[in-house]
């Protein structure tokens, strides 16, 4: 079976919907499907164009259209594979509720794209869906469509010597003894007043190991606190090797507001991190307080589980231990063999949903 797994834009692209994308390429490379990332002839619209010219088709041939994202390029991939009977498999990566927060009047523009958002994603096949928090909100819109969930899943073997680039990237950004660290785009939704606001109560060294907006697109609140952050508070900026922030920080600390599942989260549990959360729906679905992670609420609970991790060792390797088993119940065996299902399921070829 040919299936096309299409990111728009992916060489523009940064963020969780990158790594989503590129792990499911990664977890069906050992099975038989056979993945083709373009829908253009030659690769590109406008190849594509020229070669329609000399009477080849605009499209590739598949047997299947999975899109990643909600751009333009996916909508013609959608109406292409509507007019031709090609299943089409939409992955709902993103949501109004996940736009909110996320630059300069992106909350204002969140109610225009919940409607566009609910018709687009009606037009498939299957809807794919990262947790069960996401598909309640897809069928409060409501999308009218049949959604499932499915893990993003985590590349452990992405994260293989991380422990190597500890020192380099400690002495680098001059951070030393217990750091809390966070990793990914530096936006509010991502819990970034909660980690600046923490860090003031505190006396860790707090460490931000991802890229942010600085120019006139950057929200108000992430110009104020990455021009001024408190003194114990390092934004490194975009990072070459995501291993060198997994390598340098010692607690993983995520007190993000929305989110559909957290794939950083996942990362950091494969790497054995204690991981401190912020208590929302989503992530009662995949981590348990106690068990894999610690969480809060409040800035005075976040102070309080990370002076809990300071000073109990043994609490800080139970966790860890917790978060790897965690980890590995979303390897990218088992999200292969569901994106694998899902396929035969849509192309008549298996049991359906």
């Amino acid at each position: 079976m040919r299936v096309l797994n299409y990111l728009e834009l992916e060489d523009r692209l940064r963020g969780g919907i990158v790594t989503a994308t590129r792990q499911q390429r990664a977890a069906l490379a050992d099975t038989d499907v056979e993945v083709v990332t373009t829908p253009w002839q030659g690769g590109t619209p406008f190849a594509a164009g020229k070669a329609r010219l000399t009477g080849a088709p605009f499209f590739r041939e598949y047997d299947v259209a999975h899109c990643n994202t909600i751009g333009p390029g996916s909508l013609a991939v959608a109406r292409h594979a509507k007019r031709n009977d090609i299943p089409l498999i939409l992955h709902a990566h993103t949501t109004a509720e996940d736009f909110a927060d996320s630059f300069r009047f992106s909350t204002q523009a969140a109610p225009a794209l919940k409607r566009y958002l609910k018709w687009f994603y009606s037009q498939a096949d299957r809807v794919l869906v990262p947790s069960q928090y996401t598909k309640d909100l897809l069928d409060s819109y409501p999308v009218d469509a049949p959604i499932q969930t499915i893990t993003n899943g985590v590349d452990a073997a992405s994260l293989e010597g991380y422990e190597s680039f500890r020192e380099e990237t400690r002495e680098r950004f001059d951070i030393d003894d217990l750091v809390v660290f966070s990793v990914g785009e530096v936006i509010e939704r991502k819990g970034l007043t909660t980690f600046c606001r923490v860090a003031q109560d505190t006396d860790f060294d707090f460490a931000w190991f991802g890229p942010y907006e600085s120019g006139p697109q950057a929200s108000k609140t992430t110009k104020r606190w990455v021009e001024d952050p408190p003194e114990n508070v390092t934004f490194t900026g975009y990072m070459d090797d995501k291993r060198a922030a997994f390598g340098a920080g010692d607690i993983y600390m995520f007190p993000a507001k929305v989110e559909n599942q957290g794939i950083a989260v996942l990362e950091a549990m494969a790497c054995g991190k204690p991981v401190v959360l912020r208590d929302i729906d989503v992530f009662d679905e995949f981590f348990t307080d106690g068990e894999d992670c610690l969480k809060a609420e409040t800035d005075a609970e976040f102070a309080d589980a990370l002076e809990r991790l300071r000073d109990d060792p043994d609490l800080r390797e139970r966790l860890g231990e917790g978060a790897r088993d965690t980890a590995a119940e979303h390897s990218l065996d088992v999200v292969g063999d569901r994106l694998t299902d899902v396929y035969r399921e849509v192309a008549g070829k298996g049991d359906a949903l």
